[in-house]
Formats: C-alpha cells, structure tokens, sequence
C-alpha cells in the first residue's frame, strides 16, 4: 500500500471521531429539550432521536472497525489497530454513562427535593470525563488499567 492510503485512513478516522463529537453534541442538545418538555415528557420524539443517534453511533463504530482492521492486516500495524480497540471500548462506555446521566437529569428534575440525584449526576459527570481521558493515550495510565 502507498503512505498516501495510510493518511487518508488516519485522516478518514479522525474525521469520524469528529463526527462522535456532533452525534454527542446533538444527543445532547435533544436531550435538553426532551427535558424542556416535562412533566408530562414528549417520549415520541426522544424516542426517534435515540434511534437517530444510535443509528449514528452504529454507522462511525462500523467505519471505524473497518479501519481498525485495515490498518491490522492492510498496513501491517496492530500496535494502532489496538489502541483503536480500546478506543471503541472508551466510546461504548462514554455512551452507557452518557445514557445513565440523562436518566439521572430526568429523575432530578422531577425529584428536585431529592439531593441524591445532584450526587449521582456528579458521580456520573466525573466518570465520563474518566472515561475519556482514558481513551486518550496518556502513558501514566497504561499501568493502571
């Protein structure tokens, strides 16, 4: 294979990781207005965002499998075929606790007197950023995994 194929796959892979980013941007953004619409929640249509969204998610996880076998078997590379392994393990971890963390948004706002759901939703802000700091490659953490 030629280097110019190697960079467009790196550059196609930081491009979908982009692309994670806006899918959590508008995951975000309709979750608000799901929230916007309470007590008596508009469930139908936060119901075809999550389906959009993981729609979404589905399609960049596939593409970047792909990847991640092309540069495995096409570029002779697994030492970056498995820090994308762990990568794609990071990203369902961050979308589990991003979907804990709207449950526990919902369940503050109709229990406002309840302190415990502020507790939980902190717990849960500090594991996403965890979670995401452990996706990147940061060497003082690869003895602690």
């Amino acid at each position: 294979m030629v280097p110019s194929d190697f960079k467009a796959l790196i550059q196609r892979f930081y491009h979908l990781q982009s692309e994670r980013v806006e899918t959590y941007r508008l995951f975000e953004e309709g979750h608000e207005a799901y929230l916007r619409t309470g007590p008596h929640y508009d469930f139908d249509h936060y119901r075809q965002l999550v389906h959009e969204i993981t729609q979404a998610f589905c399609g960049i996880s596939k593409e970047v499998l792909e990847i991640k076998g092309r540069l495995h078997d096409e570029f002779d590379r697994p030492d970056l075929s498995e820090h994308i392994e762990k990568l794609q393990n990071k990203e369902k971890e961050k979308l589990e606790l991003t979907a804990k963390l709207q449950l526990a948004k919902q369940q503050a706002q109709d229990q406002p007197e309840d302190q415990s759901c502020q507790e939980q939703i902190q717990e849960i802000k500090h594991n996403v950023c965890v979670c995401c700091f452990l996706a990147q490659d940061h060497p003082e953490q690869r003895g602690s995994e």
